[in-house]
């Protein structure tokens, strides 16, 4: 019996020593690093031995480095663009579940916003404070470039069920960093951004329709601005035997208790959330019928 624990405990120290040097390429959206990857990432050295670089780049960097091998794997808050050929053959794993939020300059007296409010937003009908209910303060409204970025695509997916919905902004970001940055430091600011950025900024995030994007919110469905945040592999990668292996890992108990010690939902602890995304697709398109 001891030899067998002797051995045991030999094969998993050359297993280790094996992985020593051993690193691999992360790239992807800011807000999964935010979320969960620094401490994936140092949990899986500390049982493996393997080293996971991490960059960031946003989400359409992380799927389309991660296809053409650039980068051994990704992180992406939006799902492939369909027909796009940087993107088709990406494989994505979900592993958690993320909030959009509406966050404002920390000192700005207002505390919720309704999901309408949101829409007409990022449509230029409000551009003022007062209309939600503040003080007669103009806004300034900041969001980010183009419409393919992670945060931009979902939200126009999710309220405005239109992929090509231009926006109107006083600002636009290249990235979910700066944009949240710039809140930070400008009064009377809003922006949109992932909840698991957010909460590590010193901002106000304000209730949508009155209910806070908390973990159980978020976990039942109640709070509506939710969606998945997956890992992008490449089968054909020099090293996706390492990432299948990143990939169980945070699939485990101890992958999971990690998203979880990071105000984050595990993918699979909230899987009910899958049927409700077709009631956030049925209420955009309701909504988009008045433009």
């Amino acid at each position: 019996m001891i030899r067998k624990l002797l051995t045991a405990l030999a094969l998993g120290l050359m297993a280790n020593l094996a992985h020593a040097e051993v690193t691999i390429s992360w790239a992807g959206c800011g807000i999964s690093r935010n979320a969960f990857m620094d401490e994936l990432a140092e949990a899986f050295k500390a049982q493996t031995g393997i080293t996971i670089d991490l960059q960031g780049g946003g989400a359409t960097r992380g799927i389309r480095n991660t296809q053409a091998q650039e980068t051994d794997m990704g992180g992406t808050c939006r799902l492939p663009i369909d027909g796009e050929p940087a993107e088709i053959h990406a494989h994505l794993e979900p592993v958690a579940w993320d909030a959009l939020v509406v966050m404002v300059h920390k000192d700005t007296p207002v505390d919720n916003i309704s999901l309408e409010q949101v829409r007409d937003l990022f449509l230029g009908r409000i551009t003022n404070w007062n209309q939600l209910g503040g003080p007669d303060q103009p806004m300034e409204v900041f969001a980010r470039q183009g419409k393919i970025s992670g945060v931009g695509r979902m939200m126009r997916q999710l309220v405005y069920a239109d992929f090509d919905r231009e926006f109107t902004a006083t600002r636009f970001f290249p990235s979910s960093g700066p944009l949240e940055r710039a809140i930070e430091e400008t009064p009377w600011s809003i922006g949109v951004t992932g909840i698991s950025s957010a909460q590590r900024r010193d901002v106000k995030i304000l209730k949508l329709d009155g209910m806070d994007p908390s973990y159980e919110n978020i976990r039942s469905g109640e709070y509506t601005l939710y969606r998945p945040l997956y890992i992008v592999s490449n089968p054909d990668g020099e090293n996706n035997e390492y990432v299948e292996q990143f990939v169980r890992f945070v699939g485990s108990r101890e992958g999971r208790d990690v998203i979880r010690s990071n105000g984050c939902v595990p993918y699979t602890d909230a899987l009910a959330l899958i049927m409700k995304q077709l009631d956030q697709e049925r209420r955009a398109r309701d909504m988009g019928l008045y433009n």
